[in-house]
C-alpha cells in the first residue's frame, strides 16, 4: 500500500519502519524536519516535509502524534490531499469526543477514521508487538488490519468510534493502579529490609504477578527510571480518563490519587521519567533517593 505517516517519535519512528520493512511505500512526517530526514534515511522510508505531502494520493494515513488538536490540525491539512476511499488510522491517545469528530469529518470528505490507540510502549514498537484496540467501520478496519499487523501483535474491533479510545482509558485506568501497586511493594520490602531479589523469586510467579513485576520490579529497587513511557504522557492519558468519568459518572477513586502522585513525581522533575517513577516518591518521602 501507499502509506503516510505522521509522527515519528519513539513510537511512530518504529512502527512506520516495520511498514517499510513489510514492503509498503512510506512518505514519514514529523514536526521536526531534522526527525523525518533521519528516519527516512535510515529506515528506506521516503521523506515527507509536510502533512500534505505524506498524505497525497495515499491509501491510508496513519497518525502517532500527542494530542486531540494534533489529531485535528494532521487530519484537517491531509484531508484535502487523500484519494476517495482512504483510511485514516489514528494510533494517537485522545478523548473519544475527537475521535468522533474525526470520523464525522472525514466521512464528509468520502474517507474512514479509526480511533486506534495502542499499549505496549517502545519495547512493543520496537519489536513489533503492540496491542491495538480499535473503534469505527469494522469495514475500514477489514482492510487496515493487515497494515496493522507489521507492527501488531493483536488488534481487536471494540466497536462504533470512540471505542478505542475509551478501551485505552480502561488500560491506562488498570495500568496506574497495578504500578502504584507495585511501588508501595517495593518499597514496603526495602523499608522491612528484605532482599527485593529474593522477594520477586518469591513472588512472582504467584497471584502477584503481572507484566509491571516481570518488567519494572528490579528498575524501581534500583531506583532507575530514565526509560520508557514517560510522566508527562501518563498525566495526560489520565486527564482524558479523568474528563471522561466526570461525563459518564465512573468512580475512580484510585486512579485520581494515582494522577495526583504523578503530579507530586513531575514536581521532583519527573516529567520524562519513566511511569514507574511512582516508586522515587516514595523513596524520597522515606530518604530513599
Amino acid at each position: 500500500m501507499k502509506i503516510g505517516f505522521a509522527g515519528l517519535g519513539v513510537m511512530g519512528g518504529p512502527m512506520a519502519r516495520h511498514l517499510v520493512q513489510a514492503g509498503h511505500e512510506v512518505a514519514g512526517f514529523n514536526r521536526t524536519s531534522d526527525k523525518a530526514r533521519a528516519w527516512a534515511q535510515a529506515s528506506g522510508g521516503r521523506f515527507a516535509a509536510t502533512v500534505a505531502e505524506a498524505a497525497a494520493g495515499a491509501d491510508l494515513l496513519i497518525l502517532c502524534v500527542g494530542n486531540d488538536d494534533d489529531v485535528r490540525q494532521v487530519v484537517t491539512e491531509a484531508l484535502p490531499h487523500l484519494k476517495a476511499g482512504a483510511i485514516i488510522v489514528d494510533h494517537t491517545t485522545t478523548s473519544a469526543r475527537a475521535a468522533r469528530e474525526m470520523s464525522a469529518l472525514a466521512a464528509v470528505q468520502g474517507c474512514d477514521f479509526i480511533d486506534a490507540p495502542v499499549s505496549g510502549g517502545q519495547a512493543g514498537a520496537e519489536n513489533g508487538q503492540l496491542s491495538v484496540m480499535v473503534g469505527g467501520e469494522a469495514a475500514a478496519l477489514d482492510k487496515a488490519e493487515p497494515v496493522l499487523m507489521a507492527y501488531s501483535k493483536a488488534v481487536k474491533h471494540m466497536g462504533a468510534s470512540g471505542t478505542g479510545q475509551l478501551t485505552k482509558m480502561v488500560n491506562q485506568i488498570a495500568i496506574a493502579g497495578v504500578v502504584q501497586g507495585l511501588a508501595e511493594a517495593v518499597h514496603f520490602a526495602q523499608v522491612a529490609g528484605l532482599d527485593t531479589d529474593a522477594v520477586y523469586d518469591a513472588i512472582s510467579k504467584g497471584a502477584a504477578q503481572s507484566w509491571q513485576m516481570d518488567n519494572r520490579w528490579k528498575t524501581m529497587a534500583e531506583g532507575r527510571f530514565d526509560f520508557g513511557f514517560a510522566v508527562d504522557w501518563m498525566r495526560k492519558d489520565l486527564g482524558l480518563v479523568l474528563d471522561e468519568a466526570r461525563s459518564n459518572g465512573a468512580h475512580l477513586e484510585l486512579t485520581a490519587l494515582v494522577d495526583r502522585f504523578y503530579a507530586e513525581v513531575q514536581a521532583m522533575g519527573g516529567s520524562r521519567w519513566d511511569t514507574s517513577s511512582l516508586a522515587a516518591r516514595l523513596q524520597a518521602r522515606n530518604g530513599r533517593a
